[in-house]
């Protein structure tokens, strides 16, 4: 399914060698158990508009006390929300002392600096520092295109 999650129950019940009705309870099953989050597609980003792929990696000022930390993350979570050009974000390691990670897609430069700008202002008072790494999604090299397919070879 990760290679192709379009297949249908039918289609993989062939290649398996399994009935369809065994393979809808497994689909049923993993989808109830969370194993399967979503079904949705890798668009060519390019040509949805999006020039640019940003990994933004950030640096909180301190650590605050675990109650300060879940309103922080409602915050963020709101805050995110808000902008359905942030398809991922969460804490982490690395990269000399960050400890948050954000994953965004825009159409444009000016699109991106206004974005990290209007983020500036609104988290500045408890961000230390941050860093953006930015991907041209339409020219440049790419080794290897996005997409989780690779995953399901992954032994």
């Amino acid at each position: 399914m990760l290679k192709n999650s379009k297949k249908s129950d039918r289609d993989i019940a062939k290649h398996l060698g399994l009935s369809q009705a065994t393979i809808s309870r497994l689909r049923a099953r993993l989808e109830k158990e969370g194993y399967i989050k979503t079904y949705t597609i890798i668009p060519d980003f390019v040509k949805l508009g999006y020039e640019i792929m940003a990994f933004t990696f950030i640096k909180m000022k301190a650590y605050p006390t675990f109650d300060e930390t879940q309103r922080i993350v409602q915050q963020g979570k709101e805050w995110v929300g808000k902008h359905p050009n942030v398809i991922f974000a969460s804490d982490g390691e690395g990269l000399g002392g960050k400890d948050v990670i954000m994953i965004s897609f825009h159409q444009n430069y000016s699109r991106y600096a206004d974005f990290m700008r209007s983020y500036a202002m609104d988290w500045g008072h408890i961000i230390a520092d941050f860093e953006s790494f930015l991907v041209s999604l339409g020219s440049g090299f790419k080794m290897k295109p996005l997409d989780l397919k690779y995953l399901a070879d992954d032994k």
